[in-house]
């Protein structure tokens, strides 16, 4: 783990793992470096992964002015430039796919390719619902309840596994450790629920690949489909059958690591490249 201070006045803390070209890793609300689990070190076989905490998440700090998806964007694109990565190829988780969004429209010469994963451009009336529900717990400062709550992110099939508790107990320094993050994660919650690019993301240019499961209960398939057509030439991923949820990366990794990859392959930074 290391740290760096960037242009938007937050220091942020971040891992870098493997060789070749970037791929920088952006993780969804509430989380941090370690809910990525084994698909940093899986990529990392291929690619040089950045991953990093959010501000005001794991080990970076919360800085000042407010967190909105632009914001967030604007940190990750900081991030970048400090790391003096001019270029790199970006993946997104849930609400880190939604920064993709604004990072591809607001800096499009730093997005080599766009992974948006579990995502969507504007709320619509069911994933307000569900979105406002799972803010609540943050809100009130109810963990317990928060943690309970997240159980929305997975399968039918993990979440009735008689060993559900014993496998998410890793995952549990990943979460909010304290009141300042649950405020965090609440402002982040409400950020989700502000997003809005349904009508811009025509302007994406950089090649863009969807992901969804059809169980995700947050970003429903259908929100993520409508972005996908919404991008000129992106690539729509449905991954089906049991464990097909708002949390591939745990639940299905060895799926979203082939289609990232393969995905990856297919626009490799060397290519962009002058000769």
């Amino acid at each position: 783990m290391a740290q760096t201070t960037c242009r938007t006045g937050v220091t942020l803390n971040y891992e870098i793992s493997g060789e070749g070209d970037p791929l920088l890793l952006i993780m969804g609300t509430s989380g941090s470096i370690l809910l990525w689990g084994e698909i940093i070190p899986r990529l990392a076989e291929e690619y040089q992964v950045i991953a990093f905490d959010n501000r005001g998440l794991g080990g970076s700090e919360r800085g000042q002015g407010p967190i909105t998806v632009a914001s967030l964007a604007e940190d990750a694109s900081a991030l970048l430039e400090s790391l003096e990565i001019p270029r790199a190829h970006v993946m997104g988780w849930s609400l880190g796919s939604a920064v993709i969004q604004e990072l591809a429209l607001a800096h499009p010469e730093q997005v080599a390719s766009a992974i948006m994963y579990a995502t969507w451009a504007r709320c619509d009336g069911q994933q307000r619902a569900v979105l406002t529900a799972l803010r609540h717990p943050y809100a009130t400062r109810d963990m317990d309840a928060a943690l309970a709550a997240a159980g929305m992110a997975f399968s039918p099939q993990l979440l009735d596994h008689p060993n559900f508790e014993q496998m998410l107990e890793p995952m549990l320094p990943a979460f909010p450790q304290n009141e300042d993050q649950m405020q965090v994660t609440t402002e982040q919650w409400d950020a989700d629920l502000a997003h809005d690019t349904l009508d811009r993301l025509g302007g994406i240019t950089a090649p863009t690949l969807v992901i969804v499961g059809e169980q995700d209960l947050l970003t429903p398939p259908r929100q993520s489909r409508a972005v996908a057509e919404a991008i000129p030439g992106a690539r729509f991923e449905l991954v089906t059958g049991p464990g097909s949820s708002h949390g591939l990366h745990i639940e299905r990794p060895d799926d979203l690591v082939r289609i990232v990859t393969g995905f990856l392959n297919d626009n490799k930074l060397q290519r962009e490249l002058p000769a």
